[in-house]
Order: structure tokens, then sequence, then C-alpha cells
């Protein structure tokens, strides 16, 4: 009988985490990021410098106003497959052009909110079917939100919005074209961004930190960092010292994309890619997603629909202009039946007026007669 070689490193369960980084390796990740900000504030530059590829073109913002008639916030969904040493990646980029860029903003942000309420939907619908092997999934893990640099504070519009994502979806709000401002005014500006959301009660992502984590400085350095100031550029340029980096030249220098001196870009693509990709997805499913099912479970029987609330602010405003139209039909055919009445009364005061008169002329002509006829007795008489 063969000698057993005596087992020294116990009986194996600390290789659990190697074979469960084998199965993750060998099926990929896919992760489902939302860009939510005004337009020309540089979301489309930011996705594509982050990923370091063109996911999406560059948009022409001269036309943005031929379609500021519709006054409607739209759903955009850019779909690619990363790979960086031999890991594959399903990303999924949702864009949300309109958002912001009207006179009347008003329930701008009904489409972003109902475009993540109906991906939690739409995943509790496909586990709740007997086939549960290819489920579509576009929960958004993570939310970019980008706050305009004016160096005063956030927008009503704003607040309204972040604090309808916060509830949601994992909100990172970033400031767009942090070099627009000085390292003064900036520091400023996102003190007091820091101060409305914590006084509005906004809920925006705060990475965790644990004790024993070995990332735990780091997380705190991307805490104090929130909201993140960002620089987005894929071209390259020349700084004075030589090197070629990813930026923007300007006369008095290089605003660098990676210099963290300049912005906090570095920072953000941490957050989403190095060391907290895996918690915005276990936060999206654990938190978000099942804070959604348990809601819709406590006031939906199983397998019921859900209601859908028809308040799209399009249909809306139509409806208020097809009110408004029929008010002033309304009134314009008041005002033609006053009209009317006014002549019919007025007719029928002259005709009375007349049939008064016809009266008056009888009854003289009744007098006149009645008189001819006492005269006309009078000399029969004498005779």
């Amino acid at each position: 009988m063969a000698n057993v070689a005596p087992v020294t490193d116990g009986i194996g369960i600390a290789n659990l985490p190697n074979q469960r980084h084998k199965i993750v390796a060998k099926r990929g990740g896919h992760f489902t990021i939302m860009v939510v900000g005004e337009s020309g504030l540089g979301k489309t530059t930011l996705i594509n410098t982050l990923f370091s590829t063109e996911l999406s073109a560059s948009k022409n913002y001269a036309k943005r106003f031929h379609k500021q008639m519709d006054k409607l916030t739209e759903i955009e969904i850019i779909k690619a497959e990363l790979e960086e040493k031999q890991f594959k990646v399903k990303l999924t980029v949702i864009d949300t052009p309109g958002f912001g860029d009207y006179v009347n903003n008003r329930d701008s942000w009904l489409p972003i909110v109902e475009f993540i309420d109906d991906q939690h939907e739409a995943y509790m619908r496909q586990e709740q079917q007997p086939q549960r092997s290819e489920k579509t999934d576009l929960r958004v893990h993570a939310c970019l939100y980008f706050i305009r640099p004016t160096g005063h504070t956030l927008k009503p519009l704003d607040i309204e919005i972040m604090k309808r994502l916060g509830t949601r979806v994992n909100l990172i709000p970033v400031v767009a074209k942090a070099d627009t401002l000085t390292q003064n005014d900036l520091f400023v500006f996102k003190q007091r961004v820091r101060e409305v959301i914590a006084a509005q009660g906004i809920r925006i992502y705060t990475p965790p930190i644990e004790p024993d984590d070995e990332n735990a400085d780091h997380a705190r350095v991307l805490i104090d960092a929130m909201p993140f100031s960002i620089i987005g550029s894929t071209e390259d340029v020349k700084t004075p010292d030589g090197r070629v980096v990813k930026g923007r030249e300007y006369i008095w220098g290089v605003a660098e994309v990676e210099n963290e001196n300049h912005c906090d870009f570095k920072k953000l693509r941490s957050l989403l890619i190095r060391t907290h990709m895996l918690d915005l997805i276990s936060t999206s499913e654990e938190l978000h997603y099942e804070n959604y099912r348990q809601q819709q479970m406590e006031t939906r029987k199983f397998g019921e629909p859900k209601v859908k609330k028809l308040d799209n602010p399009k249909f809306k405003e139509e409806e208020e202009q097809l009110r408004k139209r029929f008010t002033e039909q309304v009134k314009a055919e008041e005002a033609r039946f006053r009209q009317w009445e006014q002549h019919l009364i007025a007719e029928r005061d002259r005709l009375n007026k007349d049939l008064e008169l016809a009266h008056s002329a009888i009854k003289q002509l009744e007098a006149e007669l009645d008189s001819l006829q006492v005269g006309y007795g009078r000399s029969t008489g004498r005779r």
C-alpha cells in the first residue's frame, strides 16, 4: 500500500479564492455605467479616456439646438467588449443626451429614473421565469453625474435629480472641465458642493473602509476627493519638459489628464475599475436592486405586472397644449354664442318695439274709426 504524503497546508479551503479567480477569468465580467449631465461637459470624452478607446464618437453640439422642440431626454446605449491580459469585460455605457439642455427642464430627469427602474423590473421579471439561463442585465452599476464648473454651487436641477438617483444607483458626482477653474476656485467649489450634498441628504457612493484592509487609506483618499475634478482628453500633447501625455494644451501650459496635481482622473479611474468595480457591482445587486425588489414585492402580487405611470413629460406637455387649445376654442365659441345672444336680444327688442308701435297705430285707427262712427250717427239722427 502506497504511503500518502502528509498534508501540511490544510484541507484546501484557502484555495477557494483561486478557484473563484479561475471561474471569473473564464466567464469574464460585465459592467454598466451611466453618464448624466448637460451637453458639452465632456461626458463622451471622459468615457473614451477612461477606457483608452473610442467607444463613442464626439457629438456635434452645434446641432443640438435643432431638436429643442422635442424637449425630451433621450437614452442611448453603447456596448463594447474590452480585453486586458486575456480578461474580457462586456462594457455598457448609457448616455442621456438632452438632459438639462432646455429653458424648461421640468421633469427632464424622469426618463433617466424610469430607465433605471425599468432595468430592475426587467431583471426581476426574468428571475421569476422557469428558464433563467440567459438573462439580460442592464442594471446600472455606477452613475457619473457631471456638474458644470460654475464656481458657485449646485443648481436646483442638479439637487433634484441627484436626490432621485442616489436612492436607485451608485451615484458618483464629478466636476467636469476642471481646467476651467483655478486650483483655489476648484477647492472652494468642491467644498460648496459637498456641503450642499450633506445638507440636502443626497446619497452618493462611498467606498467601504475595512479596518484590516490594505486599501483603507486609498479609500479615504477617494472619499476626500469627492466630487472628483475631471479633465478629459484623448489627444496626445507635448509638455514643456518633453513628455508626451494625454491632456489639453493652453497658452499657459498643459493640463495633464493623469497628473494628480491637475485633476482627480486617476482617482476616478481607480474607483471605477482598479479597486472598487466589484464593490460597485455587488452594491447594485445587494442594495439598490434588493431595495427595488422588496418594495415591489410588498405592493404587488407574484407575477403581477408593474403599473405603468402615464406621466411622460412629453405626453404631459402635449396634454397641456391640447387642454389649452380646447379651453381657447371653448372661450371663442362662448364669445360667439354671446354675440348671437346679444344679436337675438336686440332683434327681439326691435320686433317688440315694432309690435308696440303697430298696436299703438291700430288703437289710434280704432279710435279714429269710433269717432267717425259717432259723427256719422249724429248726422243721420238730425235728418
